[in-house]
């Protein structure tokens, strides 16, 4: 297993998006057996996560990150274990440990001045936290028999129309997760954590219990003086948009005219009702 850790002076470097430097360990029977720090060759959530997966990087560890760079690296397959501080060495051990606290994305999205987007695709999941932490994890709010154990479960996620949106029987791997961290929507987690291993049951969820109602204050509007690039964007599309400070936001356009553009971060499954089937394949610990 190789664990990066966005790093400085021998700390975990605390902005993903601006890590000029990584720490790379090679980890072989839960034990570190050597490190290196690599530069990061690139700026932008997106170029960050192109480089760890060139390097087949598993795990993540760092300190602030935001909901894009979290969809970035899911979509290179490297878990994420965010909100960790202090020296880096330490954080990897605690991480083998199972000791490390994910808090998944963390970075407070300002809009203002200094934004910059980039497309992303439009497929949904059921993750919360997605990827997986590996050692790390959210503190156990759950109850049941497998609060706090590592579940692989295959689900199939539809819409009350019945129109399916997701599916990991059709990617033909089971989701692997740790029930009640919070890697998973709330409904999801809460469904699994009584389950017996090769049983299959039926849920409907809403939206409180998924990914909550839609939030009018996460929807605002930006002048195209000020995001020049923005002028070639479509209502509908979506993209990311980075402030800043760096800090990554998945966003879908919502409207447009000659000199503004309105943009709502809210998640795109917010609101809705949702339905799983979920078969509970194995418990690993």
């Amino acid at each position: 297993m190789k664990i990066a850790v966005t790093y400085e002076n021998g700390e975990v470097f605390q902005h993903f998006g601006h890590t000029e430097e990584f720490k790379i360990y090679e980890v072989e029977d839960g034990k570190v057996v050597s490190s290196q720090v690599i530069g990061s060759n690139g700026s932008g959530h997106g170029a960050l996560a192109g480089l760890l997966a060139g390097r087949a990087i598993d795990v993540l560890i760092c300190g602030g990150i935001g909901g894009g760079a979290q969809a970035a690296l899911a979509e290179q397959g490297i878990e994420l274990c965010a909100g960790a501080s202090g020296n880096a060495d330490e954080a990897v051990e605690a991480f083998l440990r199972g000791d490390l606290i994910n808090t998944g994305a963390n970075c407070d999205h300002h809009h203002e001045d200094g934004h910059s987007c980039h497309d992303h695709d439009s497929g949904h999941s059921c993750h919360d936290h997605e990827g997986g932490c590996g050692g790390c994890h959210s503190e156990i709010t759950l109850t049941g028999r497998n609060a706090g154990r590592k579940v692989r479960t295959h689900y199939r996620g539809t819409f009350n129309d019945g129109t399916q949106f997701d599916s990991s029987y059709e990617r033909g791997e089971p989701l692997e997760f740790v029930c009640g961290a919070g890697m998973m929507i709330r409904g999801f987690d809460a469904a699994v954590a009584d389950m017996k291993v090769g049983e299959t049951v039926r849920v409907h969820l809403t939206p409180a219990e998924a990914y909550g109602e839609a939030d009018p204050n996460a929807v605002f509007t930006v002048d195209l003086a000020q995001l020049p690039e923005a002028k070639e964007l479509a209502v509908g599309q979506r993209v990311y948009l980075q402030n800043a400070y760096g800090q990554p936001l998945p966003v879908k356009v919502a409207a447009k005219d000659d000199s503004t553009i309105t943009f709502d971060a809210n998640h795109e499954m917010a609101g809705k009702e949702l339905n799983f089937t979920i078969e509970l394949i194995e418990v690993l610990d």
